[in-house]
Order: structure tokens, then C-alpha cells, then sequence
């Protein structure tokens, strides 16, 4: 995919060396010149513009009050003979300040600059598959498929996983609230269970592994629903 660019510059041969440039790059591609901002207006309005090779000393109106009053999605790359004007370029956020004349090494480093900003950015998705629990004196780290059900303790809770089992000062309810709903659902005024532990159901009994767990006779049919869901192979 090219990035679009436009020039704008008042002087013919400082465009002309920069189209010249653009043209030995294969990912740019020229929409426009213009001999000053207010003539540029319009190619700005009909292209989705990338790249501004934005001069500083013309006519109307000079290039940095041109960033002060526009609001360009466009990466800016300042073409100019006057380097005084570097820190305030950079204060208004362009993407690069190269000082005529221009070598076309000097240019292409700009022109990668514009192409890894229009890159987008990898986003890790966060696995979140864990949660941490003070029990005792220890913060302990209990990774949601290996907790197989919590029992309600008057205001502690006993949670019941893989490989151990911990008393935590908690109450039910607040465990119900933090832990995702998609994977334990509340069976029983003292009993929440992952849902994908559940071995077999009896009437109104869970069996996971060795343990028998109770549901509550008003949460039975909403228990067995969230359960099976969709699962479930009909005659």
C-alpha cells in the first residue's frame, strides 16, 4: 500500500527535486503540489493525504502558522533552508525537519519514519486467565481453570482447586461478583462451581470428580440451562 504525499512548496525547483525523490521510492505516491497552504486546501479535501512535505517561508501564509490553525491527520515532514525554525516544528509535532538542500539518503530515512508510523501497531491481546487471593500472609495466584468450586464459610470461603484447597477471608457474594460469569455460576446460597468441572447432574445434585454438590431447587433449571447450554445432543 503507497502513502499518499503532497508538496507544498513556492519555489518550482524545490518541487520539482522533491517529486523527483518521491518517484525513486516505491511506497510514496504524489497527489498533489502546491505553490502555498491556501492552494493546497482543496487536495486536502479530496485525498486521504499520509505525507506533508510542508515548506516554512511562503507567500500568505508560511508553513509552521499553517500547522497552528489546521487540524491535519497527515504525518508532516518539514522541507525547509531555515533551521531556526527546528524546535518549534518539533514542538507542533512533525515527524521529521530536513534542511534544503536535501539529500535523498537524508529524505528516504524521513520517508521510513512516515511508513513505520502508518504501520499499525501489533496489540498482545492480554490473557486473562488468572486472578490473585490473600490467604494467610501469602497473595496467592489461582489460574481460573484450575478452581474447581468455592464453599461459603459464614465470612471466609473455602476454594477448592486442582491441587489444594485454601481458607480465604472473603464472603460468597463478592467472589460471585469478581470471577467471570461465563465459567462459575452460583449453585447454591454456599456453593459456586466451574461450570466446566461438572462431570454429570443428578437431579439436584453436581458431580464433579468425587464431590457431590447440592443446587439450590430455585436455581436448578437456570444452573442446568447455563451448564449445557447449547450442548446438548437431542433425540
Amino acid at each position: 500500500m503507497k502513502l499518499k504525499c503532497i508538496i507544498i512548496d513556492d519555489e518550482p525547483i524545490a518541487r520539482k527535486i522533491l517529486q523527483e525523490f518521491i518517484e525513486e521510492i516505491d511506497f510514496l505516491e504524489l497527489a498533489g503540489q502546491a505553490e502555498n497552504p491556501l492552494k493546497a486546501i482543496s487536495l486536502l479535501q479530496d485525498n486521504t493525504i499520509d505525507i506533508i512535505f510542508l515548506d516554512i517561508n511562503m507567500p500568505k501564509i508560511n508553513g509552521i502558522e499553517f500547522l497552528k490553525n489546521s487540524k491535519l491527520n497527515a504525518n508532516i515532514i518539514m522541507t525547509t533552508a531555515y533551521t531556526e525554525h527546528a524546535v518549534e516544528a518539533y514542538g507542533l509535532d512533525v515527524l521529521d525537519y530536513l534542511v534544503k538542500p536535501i539529500a535523498f539518503e537524508r529524505f528516504l530515512k524521513a520517508c521510513n519514519k512516515a511508513k513505520e508510523a502508518e504501520r499499525p501497531t501489533k496489540i498482545t491481546p492480554q490473557i486473562n486467565d488468572h486472578f490473585f487471593i490473600k490467604c494467610d500472609t501469602q497473595i496467592e495466584k489461582i489460574f481460573f481453570n484450575d478452581l474447581i468450586y468455592a464453599e461459603a464459610m459464614l465470612n471466609y470461603v473455602m476454594l477448592y482447586t486442582n491441587s489444594k484447597k485454601m481458607m480465604v477471608y472473603i464472603t460468597i457474594k463478592s467472589l460471585e461478583e469478581q470471577l467471570p460469569a461465563e465459567v462459575f455460576i452460583k449453585v447454591h446460597k454456599s456453593f459456586i462451581v466451574n461450570i466446566n468441572k461438572v462431570d454429570s447432574i443428578e437431579g439436584n445434585i453436581l458431580n464433579i470428580g468425587s464431590e457431590k454438590i447440592t443446587i439450590s431447587q430455585n436455581l436448578r433449571e437456570k444452573v442446568i440451562k447455563e451448564i449445557v447450554k447449547d450442548k446438548m445432543i437431542k433425540r
